[in-house]
C-alpha cells in the first residue's frame, strides 16, 4: 500500500506538531510591556529639560586648586526649572587667557550675589568655599561632595541637604562622611566639597494639599505623575493587574534575575512587612545607660 497520501505537498508528516500553513509564523509568548520598560524608549517619557539652566557642577580641578586657591565671584543666583535648590553663576578668571569663565553650581544657604568664593586647598573654612576633604576638620557641614576625585560633585545637592565629615584616615588617605540618608561612606580625602548646606531647605515641610500643585510640580521635571498602582491596571499592562478584586494574586517578591516585564514588586527582598521594634543597642539602650 502506498503511503504517499499520508504526507502533504510540503513533505510534512501527519505526526508533526502543527500543520504547515502558508504565511503563518510560530507564535511567541507575549510579555507585559510595563511602564518602566516603556520609559526606556524615551518618547513622552524624556526629561523636560528645555528651560533648564544647565548642569550644576564644581569647576574642574586644576593646578591652582591643587596647590593654592583661586577666587571667584557670584554673579547671579537663579531658579532652575524642576529643581528645588537655587543655582548660582560663579565667575572666575581664566588661568592662561585674558577672559572670564562662568560655572553653574548649587548655591549654599547664605550665599548672595557679589560674594567672593575661594576654591583650593589653601582656602579658608567659610561658607561657600570649596576645599579637599583632608583640609576639613571632623564635624564640618558640607555639600556638593565629590564621590571620586575630580567628578565635580555628586553627593548632597538637593535643597536643604548636607553631609558631615566624620573622620580621616591619614594612612590610607581616605575620609569617612555621613550622607543625607544617614548612611556612612568612605571616599578619597582628595575629593572636594563645599562648606555649608544647600539652599532651599524646608521645601517639603509645606504640603502640596491638592492634585493641581502636584501636577505643576512634576510638569517641569518629567512625565512621572500621576502614578497608577499595578493592581489597578489590566492584566495586559502589569503582572499585578486584573481580577475581580484588587489583589496581586501571587507573592509580591520577585527574584533578582527575573526578566523585564516580570521584575516588578519587591525585588530580591530579604524580608517583607512592617519593621517593628527598635535596633538593639540603639537610642533606647543608650538612654537606659544614661539613666
Amino acid at each position: 500500500v502506498s503511503t504517499q497520501s499520508t504526507w502533504d505537498v510540503h513533505g510534512h508528516s501527519p505526526h508533526d506538531c502543527a500543520p504547515c500553513v502558508e504565511g503563518a509564523s510560530r507564535s511567541k509568548p507575549m510579555g507585559k510591556v510595563t511602564l518602566s520598560r516603556r520609559k526606556g524608549r524615551g518618547s513622552v517619557y524624556t526629561a523636560h529639560v528645555h528651560k533648564r539652566q544647565g548642569a550644576a557642577k564644581l569647576r574642574p580641578v586644576d593646578y591652582s586648586e591643587r596647590n593654592g586657591y583661586i577666587k571667584g565671584v557670584i554673579r547671579d543666583i537663579v531658579h532652575d526649572i524642576g529643581r528645588g535648590a537655587p543655582l548660582m553663576r560663579v565667575q572666575f578668571r581664566h588661568a592662561y587667557k585674558y577672559k572670564r569663565i562662568t560655572h553653574l553650581m548649587c548655591a549654599p544657604e547664605g550665599a548672595y550675589s557679589g560674594q567672593f568664593l575661594y576654591f583650593g586647598k589653601r582656602a579658608q573654612l567659610a561658607i561657600g568655599n570649596v576645599l579637599p576633604l583632608y583640609k576639613m576638620p571632623e564635624g564640618t557641614i558640607i555639600c556638593n561632595v565629590e564621590s571620586k576625585s575630580g567628578d565635580r560633585g555628586v553627593i548632597a545637592r538637593a535643597s536643604g541637604d548636607y553631609a558631615i565629615v566624620i573622620s580621616h584616615n591619614p594612612d590610607t588617605h581616605r575620609s569617612r562622611i555621613k550622607l543625607p540618608s544617614g548612611q556612612k561612606k568612605t571616599v578619597s580625602s582628595d575629593c572636594r566639597a563645599m562648606i555649608g548646606i544647600v539652599a532651599g531647605g524646608g521645601r517639603i515641610e509645606k504640603p502640596l494639599l491638592k492634585a493641581g500643585n502636584a501636577y505643576f510640580k512634576y510638569r517641569g521635571k518629567r512625565n512621572c505623575w500621576p502614578r497608577v498602582r499595578g493592581v489597578a491596571r489590566n492584566p495586559v499592562e502589569h503582572p499585578h493587574g486584573g481580577g475581580n478584586h484588587q489583589h496581586i494574586g501571587h507573592a509580591s517578591t520577585v527574584r533578582r534575575d527575573a526578566p523585564p516585564g516580570q521584575k516588578v514588586g519587591l525585588i530580591a527582598a530579604r524580608r517583607t512587612g512592617r519593621i517593628r521594634g527598635g535596633k538593639k543597642g540603639g537610642q533606647g539602650a543608650s538612654a537606659a545607660a544614661e539613666k
